[in-house]
């Protein structure tokens, strides 16, 4: 079922929306409005919505495009939204401690072992020159992630640690992932933690060398989630459970489809079509790139978020007192897993 989207850069106050519940143009389908990214970790999404598995459940899914995952809180807050699909990062955690009403309630996208999609990178000449031969050569250079308190900064300071240095070490400076290439090109960045494809394009042209992967400094971590609005979580726990029985079969299919750190299982060429017509990427590039994981349970990894949002508090991010478990609800992957059973990866 083809849905159409609605591109939103920042909220969706003063739009009007079909409620829980459903009507009769929908055919009796309960309509979940998603905010996504229209990036490569939707996949699960999109395929749930592909393959019927939403309609399975009596659901008919209207996805919606933010700029960003902190432009969904307020509308997930307020019931505008039911779900949505970004990081965890400082801002949701401020959000939060200010009274925001989200949960987190499963995987989107982490990196366990052989899927390193976010990707430390040092400029090509310097590796060249023999000025970088191990991470303590960063000492002193320049650095950057994408956003203050986002993921990528926890990873930054896994991958430091293995040379004994800390961010104290290194200018840690912040640009979107557009502007990687362009900045490694003119010398003003010597390193960078960036994901896939900018990662892989960058390699490839020869501007950087690929130092290793986050699976290898931070495996596992919990840099993407499925979060639900409070009160699609207390009013419609019956959909909410639903979203995620569908949702967790579009992550199976999808985790059919990677093999050896590539799009290259069985589900694979299903899976790049997809993702070519969702995202516009070449089928080519997405063959080449390491893909994100996903937990085929959609279990959260708690300790990872636990972790990363003290390393926002000791970099003073955290305006209030919030903790990792206050913004977590498992109770719904886990209630869906009980009905579908055990993943059995395809071969």
């Amino acid at each position: 079922m083809r849905i159409v989207r609605t591109v939103l850069l920042c909220a969706v106050a003063g739009l009007f929306f079909a409620a829980p519940g459903g009507t009769a143009s929908s055919q009796a389908l309960a309509t979940v409005r998603v905010g996504i990214l229209t990036s490569t970790t939707d996949a699960p999404l999109w395929i749930a919505d592909q393959y019927g598995y939403f309609k399975d459940e009596g659901l008919s899914v209207q996805f919606l495009t933010f700029n960003s995952g902190e432009a969904m809180i307020a509308p997930l807050s307020t019931g505008q939204l039911e779900v949505g699909g970004g990081s965890a990062a400082a801002s949701l955690y401020n959000a939060v401690a200010r009274g925001a009403d989200v949960r987190l309630v499963a995987d989107l996208g982490s990196d366990p072992p052989g899927y390193g999609f976010d990707q430390m990178l040092v400029r090509a000449d310097l590796v060249k020159s023999g000025k970088y031969k191990s991470v303590r050569d960063l000492r002193g250079l320049t650095i950057a992630t994408n956003a203050l308190g986002s993921p990528s900064s926890t990873q930054l300071t896994k991958f430091l640690a293995k040379g004994g240095l800390t961010l104290d070490d290194v200018k840690h400076i912040y640009l979107p992932y557009t502007q990687h290439e362009v900045a490694m090109k003119n010398g003003s960045l010597d390193a960078a933690s960036t994901i896939e494809p900018f990662a892989t394009d960058m390699v490839k042209s020869g501007i950087a060398v690929k130092a290793a992967g986050d699976d290898e400094f931070y495996p596992n971590q919990e840099i993407s989630v499925v979060m639900y609005g409070g009160a699609f979580v207390r009013e419609h726990r019956d959909l909410g459970v639903k979203f995620m029985r569908a949702y967790i079969r579009g992550v199976r299919f999808y985790n059919d489809a990677l093999a050896h750190g590539k799009l290259a299982g069985p589900n694979a060429a299903a899976v790049i079509k997809l993702l070519n017509d969702e995202t516009k990427m070449d089928p080519a590039v997405l063959r080449d790139i390491v893909p994100t994981g996903a937990n085929p349970d959609g279990k959260l990894n708690v300790a990872s978020l636990r972790e990363d949002l003290a390393a926002y508090k000791g970099w003073g991010l955290i305006e209030g007192n919030v903790t990792a478990e206050q913004t977590v609800d498992t109770s719904f992957a886990a209630d869906a897993v009980k009905g579908l059973g055990p993943y059995r990866k395809k071969t």
